[in-house]
């Protein structure tokens, strides 16, 4: 069985939720603030495959961000002897969809739900492919 982690990336909050390959249905899981517990969290909830929400431009370019690029050079160092797939998913509006979702912005609900929006898409697009 495939334990999917989504992941809405932000320079003070880590958004996560989680899915598996049985259901494909994804869940708001929490937050963390740094790598480091992100890491230690990939490893506890035995997560194979990371579907992370890539910052873009609303043009659809990706956007200039060197800590962003940063925090996945960070992952991909600590996770290169495991076998976790990471693929990347437009995040663009996940934070309003998400807002939408809780008609108010509390911060900590808001980034795991963003986070739950970007692995939904990914798992529909993925099952729309089957």
């Amino acid at each position: 069985m495939v334990r999917y982690l989504g992941i809405d990336w932000g320079e003070k909050r880590i958004g996560l939720a989680l899915a598996n390959s049985e259901n494909r249905i994804s869940t708001p899981f929490k937050t963390v603030v740094s790598p480091t517990s992100l890491l230690s969290l990939i490893k506890e909830e035995k997560i194979n495959f990371l579907v992370i929400g890539e910052p873009k431009k609303m043009s659809g370019e990706s956007a200039d961000n060197k800590k962003f690029l940063r925090f996945i050079e960070i992952l991909r160092e600590n996770l290169k002897k495991e076998d976790i797939k990471i693929v990347f998913v437009d995040e663009r509006l996940s934070s309003v969809e998400a807002d939408s979702i809780m008609n108010k912005k509390i911060n900590d609900n808001r980034d795991s739900l963003s986070a739950m929006i970007i692995l939904q898409s990914y798992l529909d697009r993925k099952n729309d492919k089957n």
